[in-house]
């Protein structure tokens, strides 16, 4: 069994916000193995059953907020007796440009919190995890945080909802194939990535 997490923040005033890509993904995942999710107060989280790829799966919300998302994750696991290798993070950033995928097998932060704490509750870095390029908004004219929790409309919308089309198919060949035949499929700007973690690293991150 494998548990899919997406990253973002419960409640109506959060829906279709940057923040909140990672929602999106496991919500279209549900959608595809025609699973519900059900609010659990064990793990503090929106949990979903089925199966993707042939695979037995369970999908995630943390209901936890942002920050605290590694204490939904990292209790299921213990829970369950399950390790860092039956995870998979969904979870927007803002240096990727919008709609853009990278997949990771394990790694750090980047300056995430949301994925910082996942990392400190499963005390590990050794889980696959997709990122959701949102972009950084207006850059110099509009403040990042705002970007990221505001709600997305227009044509930026329709970005949003083909990544996460995207990202639900990246996400199934992770579960049939692995995650190195994800990688060279979505991880589709050669270099990119590699600058990206390089100007992370520089700026402390």
């Amino acid at each position: 069994m494998k548990l899919v997490v997406g990253l973002g923040n419960p409640g109506a005033a959060y829906a279709g916000s940057p923040h909140n890509a990672g929602f999106e993904v496991v919500e279209a995942l549900a959608r595809r193995a025609r699973a519900g999710f059900r609010e659990s107060g064990r793990f503090r989280a929106a949990l979903a059953k089925g199966e993707l790829a042939g695979e037995p799966v369970v999908l995630m919300k943390p209901l936890t907020f942002m920050n605290a998302s590694g204490e939904a994750v990292g209790a299921w696991l213990r829970w369950h007796r399950m390790t860092e290798t039956d995870l998979v993070v969904l979870l927007d950033d803002v240096d990727l440009e919008p709609g853009r995928l990278r997949i990771r097998a394990r790694g750090g932060s980047g300056g995430h919190k949301g994925l910082a704490s996942v990392i400190q509750h499963t005390g590990s870095d050794g889980f696959v995890r997709v990122r959701l390029g949102v972009g950084r908004g207006d850059g110099e004219r509009e403040d990042v945080i705002a970007h990221v929790l505001r709600p997305l409309t227009g044509a930026q919308r329709e970005t949003a909802a083909a990544m996460v089309a995207e990202a639900a198919d990246a996400v199934e060949m992770i579960l049939r194939q692995g995650v190195d035949r994800a990688m060279n499929r979505y991880n589709t700007v050669a270099g990119a990535d590699e600058k990206t973690e390089s100007k992370k690293q520089e700026c402390g991150h």
